[in-house]
């Protein structure tokens, strides 16, 4: 054989090398990034009725919604209750009085506690119930959360109602359709955990634990076309039976451990993430 013919061999022979490193490569981080990470970070211990269910809401025209990002377990009597020992206020429904009075109290700048929510929807059903708690003035920033019923017996043998928690932060257009909305703020997280430490703060949580819910997520985008980020987890608070009952200290249930690392990686991340963002945004704003 040629000296010629022999280098080609072998320059194929490591371009085959290679081809199959690459590839094995691209196979080992399919089953990390889709397979394993998924597998080891997905956990119901608490609550296994959850397993399989869909954690994302969807708008009326079918655009998945916000996450499912807390939940509450205990009948509907009990919802109401804790929610209004933890003074968040029930939503009025949609009518053209109510569509007239949030349009006053953002144009004038003066309160509506009960301002109604746009409806979304959760395996074809629009919200069993809304709430919400005034930050301002005006209907125009506010925290609010939508409850749908999913399980009628839970692991406590109790109802379950998992819910989408999200701060209001303006005004404005839909990107997706051009009608008036909110625009929420992109910490979900943030959300979710002032609501919990309202029930907690009221007493009326026995206990405290989180599922999987949509799973990390970064690059979140709602049905209005706002961005949004989670460590996605649902965290889940056990209401006290009966209304006027009070815990002073609820129990914390634990996670696995590979979900606590995974939950410190992730805090981790999205600051730095936000404090490399902040530079940049003050540039652009300059």
């Amino acid at each position: 054989m040629s000296k010629s013919s022999t280098s080609a061999l072998a320059r194929r022979s490591r371009l085959t090398a290679c081809g199959l490193i690459l590839l094995a490569a691209l196979l080992a981080y399919g089953l990390l990034a889709y397979v394993a990470l998924p597998a080891a970070w997905t956990h119901y211990e608490h609550q296994k009725g959850l397993a399989g269910l869909p954690m994302v809401t969807r708008t009326a025209q079918g655009i998945p919604g916000d996450p499912m990002n807390v939940g509450l377990v205990g009948t509907k009597e009990e919802v109401l209750c804790a929610m209004h020992a933890a003074q968040w206020h029930p939503a009025d429904p949609i009518t053209l009085r109510s569509s007239l009075e949030i349009i006053g109290s953002v144009v004038l700048d003066r309160p509506y506690l009960q301002a109604p929510v746009s409806p979304l929807f959760y395996e074809g059903r629009r919200e069993d119930l809304a709430f919400e708690r005034a930050e301002g003035k005006s209907a125009d920033r506010r925290h609010h959360v939508r409850f749908w019923k999913v399980l009628n017996k839970g692991e406590e043998g109790r109802s379950v109602w998992l819910g989408a928690a999200t701060f209001d932060r303006a005004v404005g257009f839909n990107r997706f359709n051009g009608q008036v909305t909110h625009h929420i703020a992109a910490d979900i997280d943030a959300e979710r955990d002032l609501l919990i430490d309202a029930l907690k703060g009221a007493k009326v949580v026995e206990a405290v634990y989180e599922v999987t819910g949509i799973g990390p997520t970064l690059n979140g985008v709602n049905g209005e076309g706002d961005p949004y980020h989670t460590d996605g987890e649902i965290k889940i608070a056990r209401l006290v039976e009966g209304c006027g009952a009070r815990v002073e200290t609820p129990v914390e249930l634990t996670n696995p451990p590979v979900i606590d690392l995974k939950n410190l990686v992730w805090q981790n991340a999205v600051e730095a993430l936000l404090s490399w963002q902040a530079p940049e945004a003050s540039a652009e704003a300059d």
